[in-house]
């Protein structure tokens, strides 16, 4: 009789398979990108790995942007990542991420994507709209839950979205006190993040405090992040450099300038891109607990 995690493992293997049948179906390109580049996404949260003079990335965004920018309407991939000082229940330090991206699309596209994919890969499963996850019922009839963030800070935190920002608790009430809400009996979207959070996004036109950003959770557990591209070089460059000076103040190294990037973006469409767990994404799937459950080996075992 085989182990539990062997049988997790085939359960991945098919979620990667009707991932791709989904994408494909849509007429998506599936593309690979490297993964050490001289350059990559200058973010104030995230400490990069090395290889040698290159850093491993940990999305691949910006190759995937650039290519946008060559005239290749819609593209995904499934590539490893690299986050260094990562571990945890959920987290791992190489990881395996789902992008695409989309032109002429906005966020909210990405929402009807999230939807539609979960319920090709429940129905390839033989699950229909529904699974169990840790003794809880999640449906994946539609529409999914939205919620702003504003709203959710409102209900479940202890202050509110742009106060917990000005004194810098906006991560630890997000993750503490909002995130354990969301996604508990269907999926759940939330969306319009403040513009800080954001340097990668477009504004939305009404209200400049807030960006066309969303995430997407289950069970509480973060799977998805995606945003309305910002397309705009000069501003994508000042956000760029705005990420490195909060690295500088809080004593990590300023990350070099993507150049290459910034000039592709001159000739970028109109898009919106999103990047989503498949490690996570497959717990759900597999009713595990842990992250550790649903990969071949973890760190520790090498």
């Amino acid at each position: 009789m085989e182990s539990r995690h062997i049988q997790n493992l085939r359960t991945r293997s098919l979620v990667i398979h009707f991932i791709r049948d989904f994408f494909m179906g849509q007429n998506f390109l599936e593309v690979e990108t490297p993964i050490r580049c001289p350059s990559i996404i200058p973010e104030a949260h995230i400490d990069p790995m090395l290889s040698e003079s290159h850093f491993l990335q940990a999305s691949p965004e910006l190759c995937m942007k650039r290519l946008l920018s060559q005239k290749i309407p819609k593209i995904f991939q499934i590539c490893k990542c690299f986050r260094k000082n990562e571990r945890g229940p959920r987290h791992l330090p190489e990881l395996t991420l789902l992008e695409w991206y989309a032109k002429d699309a906005t966020y909210l596209d990405l929402m009807d994507h999230c939807q539609n994919l979960f319920r090709h890969i429940a129905k390839g499963l033989g699950m229909g709209e529904a699974l169990v996850y840790q003794n809880q019922p999640i449906s994946f009839d539609l529409p999914f839950d939205k919620i702003t963030v504003e709203q959710a800070f409102d209900t479940h935190g202890s202050k509110s979205a742009f106060q917990a920002l000005e004194d810098g608790s906006f991560d630890e009430i997000m993750g503490f006190e909002v995130e354990p809400f969301l996604g508990i009996k269907r999926p759940c979207i939330l969306y319009d993040y403040p513009a800080p959070l954001a340097s990668l996004a477009k504004l939305k036109p009404n209200n400049k405090k807030l960006a066309q950003r969303f995430e997407l959770y289950t069970a509480g557990i973060e799977l998805a992040n995606g945003f309305t591209e910002l397309t705009d070089p000069g501003l994508q460059r000042q956000r760029f450099l705005e990420e490195n000076r909060i690295r500088s103040e809080r004593g990590q190294t300023a990350l070099p300038m993507p150049e290459k990037f910034l000039t592709n973006l001159e000739t970028m469409p109109d898009a919106a891109g999103i990047a989503l767990g498949v490690d996570r994404l497959v717990m759900l799937f597999c009713n595990a607990a842990t992250i550790d459950e649903v990969v071949a080996f973890t760190p520790e075992a090498l």
